[in-house]
């Protein structure tokens, strides 16, 4: 979790036993404090509070190894067997429910502001925005990951200490019903909805559904709260209505119509993005370290979420200027083939953590403005290459909503595209020849080829659903050479 750097020594603990055991209601040995809170035990930090849940595997069955490794104590709802006596437990009828009272415990002692985010994209990539442009105002909170489902968001809220300024929450779903315990617990102060598109079909009748159920973040807004919405969605008037019934003060961002924050015009470059804004009246122009037409829309909705926190958008929209995109979620890798001089080298970006046809387009956009270099590799031109896996969740129309790839305008700048999964196998059939790459069955298939595929000049992007695991093409890609994060620095304006 993170806020301004601060010696361990100089700041108190973020639980002592006694107030633990106050927040939950727990029984069990006293004496030890906590500076931060962990489910996992491969990176738990010494001082850490161990929270022994039940997902996938159960998590009593680590809390052994997590004492060991320096866990201050571990909220459990049984005492494990083979621990002392004296064992630093925090004993509880149900972990999960322990959980979500010492994280109602951590926002009622928290004075700060807190924004919630939800939306079908984007929402992990304007938590880190959120996270840079409050940064150099005040202390920010903010999960390492994304932890946004019924354990994730409480266990971001208990680990948050009671000297933040700004909280970052984010909150996902992808059935009704999800969105409204998670915002009730967090209790936003200001609900941002970056967007709405139609993933988690299987799950919903309509794109109206989703959102219906992403308007579910009002219901937990703290009273003079305000809304920030995406005024260029199809769904807006859903979104704006609930807001209003909420009693929410209304922030709207994009291009269309007179939002506050009106987007005039997105410069998409090889390395950045220069956005020029109408911003609550005043011309606004700043940078964004990733390019992306997407992301412009992204950054003003970021930034309307800070006006709305009382913070100053100018400090944070220079700040901007330092944000990438996270691992799996557009983070751009050079791929340095045998000796660079000689060899040279291709560019990747890795889009492999989730895929709808929203978020696929915005990424084909993103491929198609990152410029190759000829001249390099064993062809004379450098090309722009698509990996694309299984878009998941999409309900019966998913052979229909894939084969639609075919015709986006983006297609018409990029040179093949290769596909894995059987329901992208739709697109594979629609494309075009000239288009038209491999397809295999799975990942793992298609990760096999890759070195087949790609030279030196090349642009290289990876997409699709994680169940997809397009990772396996994106490790493929990375093993070709020597991989290093793309640190040049964003080009002038």
């Amino acid at each position: 979790m993170s806020g301004r750097a601060a010696a361990r020594g100089a700041t108190p603990p973020l639980w002592t036993a006694a107030e633990a055991q106050a927040a939950t209601g727990g029984t069990g040995p006293g004496g030890w404090a906590c500076h931060s809170v962990s489910a996992d035990t491969r990176s738990l930090a010494p001082g850490a509070l161990f929270v022994a849940l039940s997902d996938v595997r159960d998590g009593h069955d680590f809390v052994a190894d997590a004492l060991k490794a320096g866990a201050a104590a571990a909220l459990v709802s049984r005492i494990p067997e083979g621990l002392a006596e004296d064992a630093p437990l925090l004993l509880v009828p149900d972990v999960l429910e322990g959980l979500r009272a010492l994280a109602a415990a951590a926002r009622a002692r928290m004075s700060g502001r807190v924004i919630g985010v939800t939306g079908s994209m984007g929402k992990t990539g304007v938590k880190e925005m959120l996270r840079l442009a409050l940064g150099c105002q005040g202390r920010v909170h903010a999960a390492e990951k994304s932890f946004n489902n019924h354990w994730g968001v409480p266990l971001t809220l208990a680990a948050m200490p009671a000297d933040t300024d700004y909280a970052v929450i984010e909150i996902g779903m992808n059935h009704s019903g999800e969105i409204t315990p998670l915002t009730t617990l967090a209790r936003p102060h200001v609900a941002l909805v970056t967007n709405v598109a139609p993933v988690h079909l299987a799950h919903f009748a309509s794109v109206n559904e989703i959102a219906r159920a992403k308007a579910e973040i009002f219901a937990g807004l703290e009273p003079g709260g305000t809304a920030v919405l995406n005024r260029d969605i199809a769904t807006y008037p859903i979104l704006d209505r609930a807001a209003r019934r909420a009693g929410a003060r209304l922030i709207r961002f994009g291009a269309a119509g007179r939002p506050e924050l009106r987007l005039q015009r997105a410069r998409v470059c090889d390395r950045a993005t220069v956005i020029m804004a109408r911003a609550f009246g005043q011309d606004l122009m700043f940078k964004l370290g990733a390019p992306g037409r997407h992301l412009a829309l992204n950054a003003l909705g970021a930034l309307g979420a800070v006006a709305a926190a009382g913070a100053d958008i100018g400090q944070a929209a220079l700040a901007l200027g330092q944000w990438t995109a996270p691992a799996g979620r557009g983070a751009r890798w050079v791929v340095r083939l045998g000796t660079p001089e000689i060899d040279g080298s291709f560019v990747l970006i890795d889009e492999s953590y989730n895929a709808n046809p929203s978020s696929v387009e915005a990424a084909l956009e993103l491929l198609s403005s990152v410029s190759p270099r000829d001249g390099q590799g064993r062809v004379s031109r450098g090309r722009r290459t698509a990996f694309l896996g299984d878009m998941l969740e999409l309900g019966p129309e998913e052979e229909r909503l894939h084969a639609g790839l075919a015709s986006l305008p983006a297609l018409a700048d990029i040179s093949k595209v290769h596909c894995a999964g059987p329901r992208m196998k739709a697109l594979h059939l629609a494309l075009p020849a000239r288009l038209r790459g491999e397809w295999h069955e799975d990942s793992a298939k298609l990760a096999s080829r890759v070195p087949r595929l790609v030279d030196a000049g090349d642009v290289v992007m990876v997409k699709g659903s994680l169940g997809a695991r397009m990772a396996r093409v994106v490790d493929a890609l990375r093993r070709m050479g020597d991989a290093r994060p793309d640190e040049t620095a964003p080009e002038d304006a």
